[in-house]
């Protein structure tokens, strides 16, 4: 998301420097791998999503519910989020469900270490697993607040880093374990935003899948709104709802006669669970 999970500002900042409803797939073992507690089932969504910064207005989101879009990403917490959101409470969650949205949440948390933009919450090699811990538990208190279950699908955002420093690499991939670990040890279902160059790449590249998120949603803003024909790892990874593609992003447009600026989304992933 253009605008995502940082200000507009700070996100192409670091865009910049970077430069240089069925439990099963491939993306499950990890989810679930986890004793004892028996999982609700999965909700998926397949089919156009949108996300923005602030979350729409309700009276927004009724305009908007033509068809076109079926689902929409919302920043539950996290230090590095970008946007106030005045819309975003339990009542607006049930609201929205109501009429038939789907909902993706996503958590802004600790950013690379060798990221040259200024975040609010940096990660370090030696705070990686304790950060990760502790904003694992945070999201999924705002995200239950919010009136999302467990079972839901929690998306962790990483904006892009020099994934070839390898001590930077190493931190990330800690605090994405600690952080994935404890999700589903609150029995929620670990989700990952990055971009294909750096972020989302480490993560399908990883050689030790150990505590790795079972779903992923990459930005690759070619314009294409697919999971598959784009796709740019190993065909056997995130199979079976477990993929989501930012194919646009700064997408200026009108539903129900609304306007908006969104990203925009090809999801066949699993989303928050309400209602």
């Amino acid at each position: 998301m253009a605008e995502h999970r940082q200000s507009k500002k700070r996100r192409y900042v670091t865009w910049a420097v970077a430069g240089a409803a069925v439990v099963a797939g491939g993306g499950i073992a990890a989810q679930t791998s986890m004793a004892a507690t028996t999982w609700p089932a999965q909700k998926t969504f397949t089919g156009r999503a949108f996300d923005t910064c602030t979350a729409p207005s309700l009276s927004t989101m009724k305009a908007w519910h033509t068809g076109f879009y079926g689902a929409a990403a919302v920043y539950v917490g996290g230090k590095n989020r970008g946007c106030a959101q005045p819309n975003l409470t339990a009542s607006w969650v049930k609201s929205v469900s109501s009429i038939g949205w789907k909902l993706i949440p996503i958590y802004v948390g600790a950013q690379p270490p060798c990221q040259t933009s200024s975040n609010p919450e940096k990660l370090t090699a030696s705070t990686a697993t304790s950060l990760g811990t502790s904003d694992a538990n945070d999201a999924v208190s705002k995200a239950s607040a919010l009136g999302m279950k467990a079972g839901s699908a929690i998306y962790l955002d990483m904006e892009p880093y020099d994934v070839t420093n390898k001590s930077c690499n190493d931190a990330v991939l800690a605090y994405v374990r600690a952080f994935d670990k404890q999700l589903r040890a609150k029995t929620y279902r670990a989700g990952f935003y990055g971009f294909t160059s750096s972020s989302a790449k480490a993560i399908a590249t990883a050689t030790n899948k150990t505590d790795l998120p079972g779903n992923l949603w990459y930005a690759l803003w070619d314009s294409k709104n697919t999971t598959t024909t784009d796709w740019p790892w190993g065909s056997t990874q995130f199979t079976n709802h477990s993929r989501a593609h930012q194919y646009m992003v700064n997408s200026k447009e009108a539903h129900g006669g609304v306007t908006l600026t969104v990203d925009r989304d090809a999801w066949d992933a699993p989303v928050a669970i309400t209602g």
